[in-house]
């Protein structure tokens, strides 16, 4: 992993680069810049991994930091997937100093990710899962 950098806060021109990454997949290419920028301060940990001063993979959670803590969002930008940078974001979520007495760690994934994270150890569970999109 040479001449990468992790990051546990964005820049504003890291912030154009994860709009770039979020237009690359379906479920986040309508996000409006003025929200990713809310969402980021609400988050509780920000995750980037950065390569030339550019933004190439991403992950935040949301947490209580005792029971529960859920990873949303890990993306890897098209010119780097397949070099093991979703498992690098993965292993500083576990290795994040104020994770280390979570007792449950959760995620959404498409089905082809689950071969993914249950390398990871995480279990495919069928929840009676209730939202509303507003």
């Amino acid at each position: 992993m040479n001449n990468y950098k992790i990051v546990y806060e964005l820049n504003d021109k890291q912030i154009d680069d994860l709009m770039e990454i979020y237009s690359q997949n379906w479920w986040s290419k309508k996000r409006k810049k003025d929200d990713v920028i809310c969402m980021l301060k609400n988050t509780t940990v920000v995750i980037g991994i950065i390569h030339n001063d550019k933004l190439i993979a991403f992950c935040r959670v949301l947490s209580d930091f005792v029971y529960k803590a859920l990873i949303f969002d890990v993306m890897v930008h098209k010119k780097y997937k397949n070099k093991g940078l979703g498992k690098r974001l993965l292993k500083e979520v576990f290795s994040y100093e104020k994770f280390k007495n979570v007792k449950n760690f959760e995620l959404y994934c498409l089905d082809e990710m689950v071969l993914f994270y249950e390398k990871f150890g995480f279990k495919k569970i069928n929840l009676n899962l209730l939202g509303k999109e507003v």
